[in-house]
C-alpha cells in the first residue's frame, strides 16, 4: 500500500520547526511509556526493516538508533558511507532509492549537504527520520533534550535554557529553539561573537547571565575549527565560554547542567562536572533509545 503524502508528512520526522506542541508532547509521552517497560526487547513491529543510511559519521547517535529498532523488533540494515558506492561517487538521492526499492519500510537517515533531506522526502515514498542533516535540525537530541526537562521539572512551559557555544554550525541549538518555544521556554544563547546565528531571532546573553538559566546546555567545541581561526585556543575558550568549576558553583540549587556529547572535557565544561549531581549528561544518553523508539514507531504504525 503506497502511503498518501499527508501520511508520509504525519510519519516522517525531518524536524521540529513547525511541530505542534501537541505532535511533540505525544512523542514524549511514548517515549515515557516505552521508558518504564521493564522487558527490553518487545517485538512490537516484526516483519518491518528499518535502514539507517549515515552519509556522515556517527557513533552515539546510530547505536542509540540501533537499539531502539531492535528493542521494537524491527529488522536493522547498517548503511555507511564510507564503505559505500557514494565513496564511488553514486548520489545519496540513489542510493536511498535503491533502498526504497529494496523494501525497506523506513530510513533513518544522516547527512551532511543542507537542504538534500527536504528534496529526498519530495522524493522517497517512506517515512524518513532526520538523525542530523548539516547545521539544519537534529530532531532527536532536541526530543530526548526536551523529555530530560520534562522528567526533571515536570513541565516546559516557564522554563529559562541557556544554549552556550558554537550557535553558527549547531543542529542541536536550532531544533531545541523550536521545539522549546512550542512548549513555552524562553531560549537564550551565549557564543563567541563569531559564532552567533544572526539569522535566529533569539537574545544572546552575557556567560554571568547565562549561569542564571534553570537549564545550562553546553555545546560541543569543534576543536578543528582551530584551523579556520574561529577559536584561538582551546584554553581561551574554557576561560570565556567554557562551564568551570568555579561558573557552575554558581548555578542555582535547582538547575541542571546538559550537553548533547560528545564530551570535550576540559574545553566547553571541566571534567568533574561531567558526572556532577547537577548534570544530566549520561541521563539524557540514556532518554536516546525511548525517544527513538516513540520516533520509529510513529513512522511503522
Amino acid at each position: 500500500m503506497t502511503m498518501t503524502a499527508t501520511q508520509l508528512k504525519e510519519r516522517s520526522l525531518l524536524g521540529l520547526k513547525g511541530l505542534s506542541e501537541t505532535e511533540i508532547q505525544t512523542i514524549l509521552d511514548r517515549a515515557a511509556n516505552w521508558e518504564q517497560l521493564p522487558e527490553k526487547i518487545n517485538r512490537m513491529l516484526p516483519g518491518k526493516i528499518v535502514a539507517n543510511m549515515f552519509f556522515e559519521n556517527s557513533t552515539r547517535t546510530r547505536f542509540s538508533f540501533e537499539v531502539a529498532e531492535k528493542r521494537l523488533g524491527t529488522e536493522v540494515l547498517n548503511f555507511s558511507a564510507a564503505v559505500s558506492s557514494v565513496q564511488k561517487g553514486e548520489s545519496i538521492y540513489d542510493t536511498v532509492r535503491t533502498l526504497e526499492s529494496l523494501g525497506i519500510d523506513a530510513g533513518v537517515i544522516r547527512l551532511k549537504p543542507i537542504g538534500v533531506l527536504a528534496e529526498l522526502a519530495e522524493k522517497i515514498r517512506i517515512p524518513l527520520i532526520n538523525a542530523g542533516d548539516g547545521n539544519n535540525e537534529h530532531p532527536t537530541q532536541a526530543l530526548l533534550d526536551l523529555y530530560t526537562m520534562r522528567k526533571q521539572f515536570g513541565t516546559i512551559r516557564g522554563l529559562t535554557v541557556a544554549i552556550v557555544g558554537d550557535i553558527l554550525h549547531s543542529r542541536v541549538a536550532r531544533s531545541n529553539l523550536w521545539a522549546l518555544r512550542t512548549l513555552g521556554a524562553n531560549v537564550v544563547f551565549c557564543a563567541p561573537p563569531n559564532m552567533e546565528a544572526k539569522e535566529l531571532d533569539a537574545a544572546y546573553v552575557t556567560m554571568d547571565e547565562a549561569l542564571r538559566a534553570d537549564v545550562v546546555m553546553m555545546l560541543r567545541v569543534q576543536l578543528e575549527r582551530h584551523e579556520g581561526g574561529m577559536i584561538s585556543s582551546a584554553e581561551h575558550y574554557r576561560e570565556h565560554y567554557g562551564l568551570t568549576a568555579a561558573r557552575a558553583a554558581r548555578l542555582g540549587k535547582h538547575a541542571i547542567i546538559m550537553h548533547p556529547a560528545p564530551i570535550n572535557r576540559g574545553v566547553e565544561i571541566d571534567d568533574e562536572l561531567v558526572e556532577h549531581p547537577q548534570s544530566r549528561i549520561f541521563t539524557q544518553m540514556s532518554h536516546g533509545v525511548p525517544i527513538r523508539m516513540a520516533v520509529i514507531e510513529r513512522a511503522l504504525k
